[in-house]
C-alpha cells in the first residue's frame, strides 16, 4: 500500500493570487485614469458642487455667507417671463441647428461623394479656418454686414431693392450662429458620409431606385448617426451661446445665457438665481450629451 505524500496547497495561497492578479490589472487603469480623474474632479465636479450649493441660497450677494435654505431660485425658474426666456432660447437652438443640418448636409455630401479626394482636405480646411478667429469678430463682422448701412443694404439698394432691417433681430441671431457652427455640423456629416458604403448605392440603382430613392432609402439610413451627432453638438452649443445673442439680437433676444450673465455680472447681482438657472441648463444639457452618446455611436440597420 502506497501512501502518497503529495499535499494541496492551502486555499488561501490561491486566494492572495488572485487578489494580486486582480490588483495588477486595477493599478494600471487606474494610475493611468488618475490625472485625468483628479483633473475632472478639481474643475468640474467641485465648481459644479458649489454652483449648486449657492443655488440653494436665496438672493445671494457676492461677498455674503453661504447658508444654503431652499428650492426658491428654482422656482423663479418657472415664473412666465423667465419660461419665455427660455423658450426663446430653446427657439434659437432648434431653429440654428435645422439650418446647420439644411446648409451642411448638401456641403458635406458634395465634399465626401463628389470632390476628387485630393481637393477634399483643402475644402474641409477652408470650413476649419473660421473657427480659428474669435467668436466676438465674427459677430462684430455680421454687424457690419447687417447693419442700415452695412454691405448687405448697400448691395441690395445698389441694384435697386429694397433695404432689410435684420440686426437686432431674431433673424440676425439665427444667420450669426448659424455660420458660427456649421463647420461643426459639415465636418461630422463629412466623417459619417466618408465611411458610407457606396456598394449600397450601386445596389440601390441596379434595383431601379431613382437617386432621390436612393438619397432617402440608403444615405439618410447609413448616415443617421451623424446626423444626430452633428444636430445635438450644435444644439448644446447653441443652448450656451451668449456673444451671438448679445451682439446681433438686442434688447429683444433674452436668452438663458444672457439672463445667467446679468445675474453674475449685470446690475442685478443674484448669484442664487444665476447659480440656479446655470444648474438647469448644465442638467438640460446633460440630457443632451446623454442623446448623443446613445444615438451617436448608434449603427443603422441594414
Amino acid at each position: 500500500m502506497t501512501i502518497s505524500t503529495k499535499t494541496t496547497p492551502p486555499a488561501t495561497s490561491n486566494y492572495q493570487s488572485d487578489l494580486k492578479r486582480l490588483g495588477s490589472k486595477l493599478l494600471g487603469p487606474l494610475v493611468l485614469l488618475g490625472p485625468a480623474g483628479l483633473w475632472l474632479f478639481l474643475l468640474l465636479v467641485i465648481p459644479t458642487l458649489v454652483i449648486f450649493e449657492l443655488s440653494l441660497v436665496p438672493n445671494i450677494k457676492p461677498g455674503e455667507l453661504v447658508i444654503p435654505s431652499g428650492i426658491d431660485n428654482y422656482l423663479r425658474v418657472f415664473e412666465p417671463i423667465k419660461l419665455q426666456v427660455m423658450g426663446r432660447s430653446l427657439f434659437f437652438s432648434i431653429g440654428t441647428t435645422i439650418l446647420c443640418l439644411l446648409l451642411g448636409f448638401p456641403v458635406a455630401y458634395w465634399i465626401a461623394l463628389l470632390t476628387p479626394p485630393r481637393w477634399r482636405n483643402l475644402l474641409l480646411l477652408g470650413f476649419v479656418l473660421p473657427l480659428w478667429t474669435s467668436s466676438l469678430l465674427r459677430s462684430y463682422a455680421w454687424i457690419t454686414i447687417l447693419r442700415p448701412t452695412g454691405v448687405l443694404n448697400t448691395i441690395l439698394t445698389s441694384i435697386g431693392l429694397p433695404p432689410l432691417d435684420i440686426l437686432n433681430r431674431s433673424s440676425a441671431v439665427l444667420i450669426g450662429m448659424s455660420y458660427s457652427y456649421l463647420p461643426y455640423m459639415v465636418l461630422i456629416l463629412y466623417a459619417s458620409l466618408e465611411k458610407l458604403d457606396k456598394r449600397l448605392l450601386e445596389a440601390a440603382a441596379d434595383l431601379g431606385a431613382n437617386p432621390v430613392q436612393t438619397f432617402w432609402k440608403v444615405t439618410v439610413p447609413q448616415t443617421m448617426p451623424g446626423i444626430a451627432a452633428g444636430s445635438l453638438l450644435v444644439f448644446i452649443n447653441v443652448m450656451g451661446d451668449f456673444v451671438d445673442p448679445e451682439l446681433l439680437g438686442g434688447a429683444s433676444s433674452m436668452t438663458v445665457a444672457r439672463l445667467i450673465y446679468n445675474q453674475f455680472l449685470g446690475p442685478t447681482q443674484n448669484w442664487g438665481f444665476g447659480s440656479a438657472l446655470s444648474m438647469v441648463l448644465i442638467m438640460f444639457v446633460s440630457i443632451a450629451i446623454a442623446l448623443l452618446i446613445r444615438f451617436g455611436e448608434a449603427t443603422p440597420k441594414r
